[in-house]
């Protein structure tokens, strides 16, 4: 599968800069979101897919990997980059073939996808080492830490699951099922839900954070729209999903699993994320090499040419 992510950099202007990373072209893309252009491209050494800031807003984490399955290669790892100096830092050691991953709100550990062993990797990012692996689903991709810092989701597209890792515990704790093949899942700001796509399922299921357990699964694009990307409103009201089939966000209420609303993008979008205040959704492109630019009150969207196969989204 082709992956790449997009993080929004705040600044000394609150989301200024966007970073995609692009699985084609091997490269991060620096947007400048005021201009709307590309300001700047950097190598990364391997196959760039997952991507988030830092807590601190000040580093940069890529994830690459290489084409060798189940095995871990020497590409295989977590690159940091410096936000202030667009250069890389350093590579962190994150289990073989990282695919996403989340990192805890006080900035001290990164739990990863390993998408060809099977498992998660807890590292810490004091000492840069992995401290646990743990046996997931099968092939594990989606990767989201509650706001707590306390549990971590992981999806498994192929066997239809969620894993639940406590972080602190360093073990599984609950597995779930859900639509088949989940891709992305996003915990509400509020902790109370969490989102699960489903990308061969057609929907989103809704969980339940404190039992653990899923409350409903909605059908998206009449059940073809192939989800991916997952993202939610600053208020907790919202939930956007990027239907790559489709090439169009959906929008469900939280709270009731309602589908509100649909915002047409580029092609076959596959990540999606919305800004601090609410305003913004950015959408990565896979199929037109391109992120689309949404503002939320009117639906109206501006479209900048990045890289090659961009993915995910991430603010």
């Amino acid at each position: 599968m082709f992956v790449a992510m997009l993080a929004i950099s705040p600044g000394a202007t609150a989301q200024q800069y966007a970073y995609v990373s692009n699985e084609g072209s091997g490269d991060v893309s620096v947007v400048d979101l005021r201009s709307k252009s590309v300001v700047a491209s950097i190598p990364v050494d391997g196959r760039p897919r997952g991507i988030r800031l830092s807590p601190d807003r000040r580093t940069l984490y890529v994830a690459v990997s290489d084409n060798l399955p189940n095995v871990q290669g020497g590409k295989d790892a977590i690159v940091a980059i410096d936000v202030a100096t667009r250069r890389i830092r350093g590579r962190i050691e994150a289990g073989t073939d990282p695919e996403q991953f989340d990192i805890t709100p006080d900035g001290r550990y990164l739990v990863s996808a390993n998408e060809d062993a099977g498992t998660a990797s807890i590292t810490d990012l004091r000492t840069k080492q992995v401290v646990a692996t743990l046996i997931v689903g099968i092939e594990p991709e989606g990767v989201a830490i509650s706001p707590d810092g306390r549990f971590a989701y992981v999806t498994a597209e192929t066997s239809n699951t969620v894993s639940v890792i406590d972080i602190p515990k360093r073990e599984v704790v609950a597995n779930m099922m859900v639509g088949v093949r989940p891709r992305g899942v996003a915990f509400s700001p509020d902790g109370r839900r969490a989102f699960v796509s489903a990308e061969i399922g057609g929907s989103v299921a809704i969980i339940d954070t404190e039992l653990h357990r899923v409350l409903r699964e909605v059908a998206l694009e009449n059940g073809t729209g192939k989800p991916v990307g997952v993202s939610v409103s600053p208020d907790s009201s919202r939930v956007y999903v990027a239907n790559g089939g489709a090439n169009a966000i959906s929008i469900v209420g939280a709270a009731d699993g309602r589908v509100i609303g649909r915002i047409p993008v580029e092609r076959r979008p596959w990540g999606v994320a919305v800004s601090a205040d609410g305003r913004t959704i950015v959408t990565a492109n896979g199929g037109s090499n391109t992120i689309s630019i949404v503002d939320v009150a009117s639906g109206t969207g501006f479209t900048v040419k990045v890289g090659l196969r961009p993915w995910g989204v991430a603010f």
